[in-house]
């Protein structure tokens, strides 16, 4: 991107946020030509929303390398030009749209791992309850975007890689926690090491999201609830 590009890009958003503020307080004569850099601002705010949101159903679908610029363009309904508008490779958008899918996860994690109403062991069933209702919600046969980009790409792009894995170790250390609170409530054995557990959970619960995509069905899934239970948390 050319350098007066991105002093224009810099003064267009400039002008959006003075014109936000003259607006708030209560100021009405915009000429012309803000009202029209207003439009433009919001629109390419728009088209980047659009593209990020179909891309990650796009991708999620039918894979990294499967999804191509154009097939995440026509999903938007964008010109293909605005994909290299807002992004600078197709790779600094999958770290994006990965970010985007975490924020689903931070919730879940949010609403059940770190959930105070809800006992320890109840807290970790809960995590893995929505889990499966997000994975029922999106398709068997999508998975774990997240899963599914450590398996697609992680021998291709390194930033990637690493970012997938700072995902998976910010999950585990959620789980760690909620299982040293459930030690101190008394619902596990203290002689469990919760780090080392909190990891085998994410790897079963990935590897049963793997083969429940795999067989297109949620089998693998309930297995895998059941035995939590029964070995784990009883």
């Amino acid at each position: 991107m050319g350098l007066s590009v991105v002093r224009g890009s810099r003064i267009v958003s400039e002008w959006f946020n003075a014109a936000q503020i003259r607006l708030s307080q209560g100021g009405t004569n915009l000429t012309v030509f803000m009202w029209t850099i207003i439009l433009f601002a919001m629109s390419k705010r728009s088209n980047r929303e659009k593209i990020l949101t179909e891309g990650l159903r796009v991708v999620h679908e039918r894979g990294f390398a499967n999804a191509s610029v154009r097939d995440i363009t026509a999903a938007a309904n964008v010109p293909n030009g605005s994909f290299t508008n807002h992004f600078a490779s197709k790779e600094a958008f999958g770290l994006e749209i990965l970010d985007l899918s975490f924020e689903e996860t931070a919730k879940i994690i949010d609403q059940t791992l770190c959930n105070p109403a809800l006992a320890p062991t109840q807290r970790l069933l809960a995590y893995v309850d929505a889990n499966v209702s997000s994975l029922e919600a999106h398709g068997v046969e999508n998975g774990c975007l997240i899963g599914n980009f450590g398996v697609e790409i992680g021998m291709h792009s390194e930033i990637i890689r690493l970012r997938v894995v700072e995902i998976f170790n910010e999950v585990q250390r959620q789980i760690t926690l909620c299982l040293e609170a459930a030690v101190q409530a008394g619902e596990i054995s203290a002689e469990i090491n919760c780090k080392h557990m909190a990891s085998f959970i994410i790897a079963s619960l990935q590897g049963a999201t793997l083969l429940a995509k795999t067989e297109r069905s949620m089998l693998p899934l309930t297995q895998f609830r059941r035995t939590l239970v029964s070995s784990i948390l009883r």
